[in-house]
């Protein structure tokens, strides 16, 4: 990774700074807490890491953080694919986001509902949000729901790049035709606790079946426009087209190979016919046997971001779309390199043409808005 470069100071960037000074910012997908947990040095020790200091080696750390005017952020506590113990592996994420917040008060507040991003924006802090990144880690278990709930976790991405016991992946053979009768369960237990249910990652068959089932929107939290993209984790059109009947919002994703076809395209051969690493293999050893035949990756940019984020406006509405970064100390586009740039990609959008409302919608309002809208149907 590299520090992202100085953007271009020009009346769209201020206009974006301006308009973030006001309008809060959310970030739908961040895994700052893995990132941590794999840290040679710091091996999951949040003091040991140290937030305070830029990182150029990834993407994430408070300076950037600042410099990028975030109000909310959703961390994830990922879990591998068929691990031997998620709910374990679950807990010890959410235990180090609580570390996160219990040393840096400052900068952090813990976020449970919409009203935490709007005081955290009054303060100048973050609404720091705590997610699961893989249903598995409810071990099968309805009831763990529950105790995810009662610890602050306010949103569950379905599955992940593999298929586990209730939920189809999109980058994994079927098993469920979908999501199972458990499943289903699970998202209305979901549904009844106020907690978010995501569909990045999940299988089309399942994004249909958890439209079916919900009574409240539905979020894709890192996830671009299957048309622009061919890559599984991004979302079709079918899909695309009941997003604004369920409320819900596709948060688009900085990942380069779901922003350019070239970059997808160039990655096949290290990808399975799922479009996921195959286990044990040597990802660098089959990048560089690319490299010799096909030459350098192709880099993703932030234009071509952009372009998807103006595709799913023309497609679904302005009222259902945000930002879902999906940084993870990894390939990052130019332009969107780490945490620093969203009022460059604000700018961007700015020299598009698009207006101070539907901006203000997409940095954060639209978000806001299910939030509020799944805290009422656990309500009732």
């Amino acid at each position: 990774m590299a520090l992202a470069k100085t953007p271009v100071q020009d009346n769209a960037y201020a206009a974006a700074l301006a308009l973030l000074e006001r309008a809060p910012l959310i970030d739908g997908h961040n895994d700052l807490p893995y990132v941590i947990r794999l840290d040679a040095k710091a091996k999951g020790d949040v003091a040991a890491y140290d937030l305070t200091k830029v990182h150029p080696e990834t993407d994430t750390d408070i300076p950037r953080m600042q410099a990028g005017k975030l109000a909310g952020q959703f961390f994830a506590a990922y879990v591998p694919p068929n691990h031997p113990k998620p709910a374990g592996f679950a807990l010890a994420q959410i235990a180090l986001m609580q570390n996160v917040l219990a040393k840096h008060p400052k900068v952090f507040r813990p976020g449970l509902s919409a009203a935490d991003v709007e005081a955290a924006k009054t303060e100048g802090r973050i609404a720091l949000f705590m997610t699961i990144e893989n249903g598995s880690a409810i071990d099968n278990e309805l009831d763990a729901l529950d105790a995810y709930s009662a610890l602050g976790v306010r949103l569950m991405t379905l599955c992940h790049n593999g298929t586990h016991d209730w939920c189809d992946s999109a980058t994994d053979a079927p098993r469920h035709n979908g999501l199972s009768a458990f499943g289903k369960d699970v998202v209305r237990r979901m549904n009844r606790l106020g907690m978010i249910v995501d569909l990045a990652h999940v299988s089309p068959k399942v994004m249909h079946d958890a439209l079916d089932v919900s009574n409240a929107p539905l979020v894709w939290s890192h996830s671009n426009a299957f048309t622009l993209c061919d890559h599984p984790r991004n979302v079709p059109d079918d899909v695309l087209d009941r997003v604004a009947e369920n409320n819900g919002i596709v948060m688009a994703t900085f990942v380069p190979d779901f922003i350019s076809q070239a970059s997808r395209d160039w990655h096949r051969p290290a990808k399975d016919q799922y479009g996921k690493t195959p286990d044990g293999m040597d990802y660098q050893k089959a990048e560089a046997e690319i490299v010799a035949k096909s030459g350098p990756r192709p880099t993703a940019t932030l234009a071509q971001y952009c372009d998807h984020l103006d595709y799913l406006a023309k497609r679904i509405g302005y009222d259902h779309i945000g930002i879902g970064s999906d940084f993870f100390g990894g390939v990052a586009p130019e332009g969107l390199e780490d945490n620093s740039t969203f009022p460059a990609l604000i700018a961007e959008l700015i020299r598009r043409g698009w207006s101070e409302e539907h901006l203000e919608k997409l940095a954060g309002g639209n978000m806001l808005r299910v939030m509020r809208a799944v805290e009422a149907a656990a309500e009732r």
